[in-house]
C-alpha cells in the first residue's frame, strides 16, 4: 500500500512500520482493522477463563 514504510534490522527483517498519516486518514477501516490484527495477534498466547470463571471474576470485582 503507497503510503507505508518499513524500518528493517540488519538482516533485512521488519521491525517497524511507519504510515503516512495521510494514508491513514484515507484508509481509517482498513487501519483501524490493521490494528484490531496486531492486537489479537499480541494476545493469542494469554491465559484465558471460560465464561462461569469470567462471570464469577466479574461479579466479585463489582462487589468492591
Amino acid at each position: 500500500m503507497k503510503g507505508i514504510s518499513y524500518i528493517t534490522d540488519n538482516h533485512n527483517n521488519r521491525k517497524s512500520v511507519i504510515i503516512d498519516l495521510k494514508t491513514i486518514e484515507n484508509h481509517e477501516e482498513e487501519i483501524h482493522d490493521l490494528i484490531d490484527i496486531l492486537i489479537a495477534e499480541s494476545r493469542k498466547n494469554d491465559e484465558t477463563l471460560d465464561w462461569e470463571e469470567a462471570k464469577k471474576h466479574l461479579l466479585q470485582k463489582g462487589d468492591k
